[in-house]
């Protein structure tokens, strides 16, 4: 009898799923609840990720005693994000956005929670351990904008991906402006001040996985891989099928180096910021301030980016990316290190050019993936850009140490120029 009525409730869960490839006002009205649930996932993830980047290099730096490591922290939090990266990435491939998205913010919660204690017992191998683990929220929080382009038709994509990253843009900006009350909550409740945005980073990551494990139902990657599977032609064998393998490669290695680049500039540039500003007697408040318009400049002009790639191409809007990312290296190199305002332009083109390659890159990934090996592609590149960016977070804490911050500036602003011959490149493809 029980299995009888296993087997009607999967018929019934089947013939559920089934209805979406059958009716396309299905599709879109699934694609609208995928983009709100992910959305609101993202204000959420957004307050986790800014946690660990507004405070992570000045809890290094008072438990280590010295600067030469205090870019430390964001090079293990980017290096536990790649292989974050690839889990959450094979996870959404096998069982679907839903169980891959949720567990990466659970993880990156658990964490968050580990640099707490890490803290508290003033212990310096549970903070590094904790910080790889933590780094599983913010590969979560950078992936979980795949998901609304999964039934996104072409000329939607990038705008899709722009929805999902502006929400990013409530929490992550924030994260950073209650570092002073977070700050003031860990005091009053017996921990290290420092600790008080890791504390609002694990309650934010948990609640983003929760939100998507009960709301993200039906699964738009498994009804995206069963519409493709219903409509799939049979294979075009001969010239044409080895022409679009290659250009598809072509796209996958374009959108990655975009995106790779752009994340090496931004992530050395940022990580050092918050020491630079403490150095010329800027205040926990102030750091974030400049952190928090960065932030609000990698998520918040997302809508306007999005149509703007859409419209314009992938490539005109890489190249906006290089060229903005220089000019804010260039102010970043020498602004005073006195001057807030200088300092927030700076940051903010540095977040508004990692914007630019971040949604143009996205956009050429999908453009080039079928379903069949889409989020695990997504997930391996990803790694990449995770690993591009540990190496730029410890990278540049040596940098400034050996030389000076106008030194790093200057040297990110020059690595963006590298852009300029991938896009040429790809445009002779």
């Amino acid at each position: 009898m029980l299995q009888k009525e296993s087997v009607e409730e999967l018929d019934a869960q089947t013939a559920s799923l089934q209805s979406y490839i059958r009716y396309p006002e299905k599709q879109k009205k699934l694609y609208k609840r995928t983009l709100f649930v992910v959305s609101i996932s993202q204000i959420f993830g957004g307050a986790g990720l800014a946690a660990g980047v507004t405070v992570g290099a000045l809890l290094a730096q008072q438990m280590l005693g010295t600067d030469a490591y205090a870019g430390l922290p964001s090079a293990l939090l980017t290096l536990g994000s790649a292989g974050a990266a690839l889990l959450v990435g094979r996870l959404s491939q096998a069982f679907g956005r839903r169980i891959g998205l949720s567990t990466g913010f659970m993880i990156g919660g658990l964490g968050a929670i580990g640099v707490i204690f890490s803290a508290i017992i003033n212990s310096v191998f549970l903070l590094f351990t904790s910080l790889l683990v933590y780094g599983a929220g913010s590969a979560t929080n950078l992936q979980a904008r795949y998901a609304g382009t999964d039934l996104a038709n072409s000329k939607q994509r990038a705008t899709a991906i722009s929805i999902t990253l502006v929400f990013t843009t409530f929490g992550a900006v924030a994260g950073p402006n209650l570092v002073d009350v977070m700050g003031d909550f860990a005091l009053s409740i017996g921990v290290p001040s420092l600790t008080g945005p890791f504390i609002l980073g694990a309650a934010a990551y948990i609640l983003a996985g929760v939100v998507l494990f009960i709301m993200l139902r039906p699964d738009p990657f498994v009804i995206a891989r069963m519409i493709e599977a219903t409509n799939q032609e049979p294979s075009v064998k001969g010239h044409l099928a080895t022409t679009e393998h290659t250009e598809n490669k072509r796209g996958i290695i374009v959108g990655a180096t975009i995106m790779v680049l752009t994340q090496i500039v931004m992530v050395a540039i940022m990580t050092m910021t918050p020491v630079h500003m403490m150095h010329h007697g800027h205040s926990l408040g102030a750091v974030g301030l400049v952190i928090g318009f960065h932030i609000g400049a990698m998520y918040l002009p997302s809508l306007v980016t999005g149509v703007l790639v859409d419209k314009l191409g992938r490539t005109v809007m890489a190249i906006a990316s290089g060229a903005t990312l220089l000019l804010a290296g260039l102010i970043g190199a020498f602004a005073p290190g006195e001057s807030i305002v200088l300092l927030v332009i700076a940051l903010s083109l540095l977040g508004l050019g990692w914007n630019f390659g971040l949604i143009s890159g996205t956009a050429l990934i999908v453009d080039s993936t079928e379903t069949a090996t889409r989020a695990k592609t997504q997930g391996t590149v990803d790694v990449l850009i995770a690993l591009s960016g540990a190496t730029g977070g410890a990278m540049s804490g040596m940098i400034v140490s050996g030389s000076s911050y106008l030194a790093l500036s200057f040297t990110g602003g020059i690595l963006s120029l590298l852009l300029i011959p991938v896009v040429i490149w790809s445009r002779r493809g």
